[in-house]
């Protein structure tokens, strides 16, 4: 069994083995339940992302854009990436 203890800012680290086990990585976010005698975790499972939610969260400058216009953008820029040799 593996401890680890309770750091002055009220951290804990869960031990590698624990980690590795359940592929927890560095950013992963948990649920924190009170047991009455100690605390239960539970990853908090990312559901992807949904285009109403980002829609518009980066900032635009200049005019709107024509659909003509973003397709022909995106073209040119799948053609500078296959004379690349990326695609």
């Amino acid at each position: 069994m593996d401890t680890t203890r309770l750091s002055s800012k009220g951290q804990i680290i869960l031990p590698k083995t624990v980690r590795d086990m359940h592929g927890w990585t560095p950013g992963t976010d948990f649920t924190v339940e009170d047991t009455g005698d100690g605390v239960l975790l539970r990853p908090i499972k990312a559901r992807p992302a949904r285009l109403e939610d980002i829609v518009g969260c980066l900032p635009v400058e200049g005019s709107a854009r024509s659909i003509e216009e973003m397709d022909s953008v995106i073209a040119a820029e799948l053609r500078d990436r296959r004379d690349r040799g990326r695609y």
